[in-house]
């Protein structure tokens, strides 16, 4: 039986990320870069201003009280058009281009206006409130590396670079299979049980990364089993298939992938919960078995299938294995006889174990925050003693 982190490098081993499509700026959010982001253009294009105020030549300003007469005004999109004549200065707004021979902007609430004419009082001091050509960024500057998630700050460079569309990692097709006699749709309040399951994998699978293509529900027939199986793997990256494994014979969800070529590099894992799992290739697809009760499938799903996505997606596997030390808010019995990932709520005191940690637990995972994981035998720890987490 394996332990956690052997079956953990075994399914990252298994990822290999799906090629790079190009996107527009649009579709781009919460994508992996393919290619770096190059600056077509410098910002800002030309010298503007960083206040609005009054464009002066500093040399025209004395010790004293300076008027400047205003010969036009400069306007974000319509600058001043010629050079800013000696002893003059220009109306000027955020964002505006400065005039040819302006160096400085005045603060409005730091002049004297009478008519056509400021009074500017004593000698410049402090910022110019001048953006010069450039200070951002300079054309062919690069931006953002290959690697980077495009989150909603890196929409704002995308734009300001002024590109139309970029290359990004392809994200991984997942292909979800629910079995099980008793699973049902949601909602259709005719006996059987609603399949929780799969809908809780199809999101976190998105949140990784993943474009889930289809979501199928089939009856434990190994006939019909194998038919899903074999349409599934047909241009699909990754498939999951819950449910399906009660005992020996009944162990449909191997099975149905079996005339497909199914090998496995992952079979037992000696953590609780998250059994069964497996994991291996057919056709040149992932093949990832996840268990049918919701608990286990679901932490089964964070802890083993969003490094999978992670790593496919380029973001990295190492993104979804991010464990860190927090202190415990309340106190927590000793451990079980193998690894234990314990489901708990994050709170300002610390994390606390949730009451209910059966496998089959529904209501429970709306308060789990996080997951703590434990060694074998690890003994009680008391509030305040720190323990290894991982965002559920």
């Amino acid at each position: 039986m394996m332990s956690f982190d052997e079956a953990l490098r075994a399914v990252t081993g298994l990822a290999s990320t799906v090629g790079a499509e190009t996107v527009t700026l649009y579709e781009a959010h919460g994508r992996v870069l393919a290619e770096p982001v190059v600056a077509r253009f410098a910002a800002p294009a030309v010298a503007v201003s960083a206040m609005d105020g009054y464009a002066v030549r500093e040399e025209d300003l004395s010790a004293g009280e300076t008027p400047l007469r205003i010969v036009g005004e400069s306007f974000p999109g319509k600058g001043f058009e010629g050079d800013l004549p000696q002893g003059c200065s220009v109306r000027i707004f955020t964002g505006a281009p400065t005039p040819q021979g302006a160096d400085r902007v005045i603060v409005q609430e730091e002049v004297r206006r009478s008519g056509s004419t400021i009074f500017v009082h004593g000698p410049p001091t402090g910022r110019r409130h001048v953006r010069a050509a450039g200070s951002d960024f300079a054309a062919g500057a690069v931006l953002i590396e290959v690697g980077a998630v495009l989150s909603p700050l890196c929409m704002v460079v995308l734009a300001g670079a002024d590109v139309s569309q970029v290359s990004v990692v392809r994200q991984p097709r997942l292909r979800l299979i629910a079995t099980g006699d008793e699973i049902r749709e949601p909602g259709v309040g005719a006996g059987g049980v609603p399949d929780s399951v799969s809908l809780g994998v199809a999101a976190l699978a998105r949140q990784w990364g993943a474009v889930v293509v289809s979501q199928d529900r089939c009856h434990d027939d190994i006939a019909a089993l194998e038919q899903i199986a074999s349409q599934a793997l047909n241009g699909a990256d990754i498939v999951v298939v819950t449910g399906g494994a009660s005992v020996g014979e009944h162990d449909f969800a191997r099975a149905m992938f079996a005339s497909s070529g199914l090998s496995l590099s992952v079979d037992k894992v000696a953590m609780k919960p998250a059994k069964p799992f497996w994991i291996g290739q057919a056709r040149g697809a992932v093949v990832v078995g996840l268990p049918g009760n919701p608990t286990s499938a679901l932490v089964a799903a964070r802890l083993l299938l969003a490094p999978l996505i992670a790593e496919m997606s380029g973001r990295g596997a190492g993104s979804a294995c991010e464990w860190r030390c927090e202190l415990l808010a309340s106190d927590l019995d000793r451990g079980g006889d193998r690894e234990t990932f314990v489901r708990a709520a994050r709170s300002v005191a610390g994390v606390s174990p949730i009451d209910n940690q059966d496998a089959a637990a529904q209501a429970a995972l709306a308060r789990c925050d996080v997951l703590i994981r434990r060694d074998p035998d690890d003994p009680p720890k008391a509030a305040g003693q720190p323990v290894r987490i991982l965002e559920f």
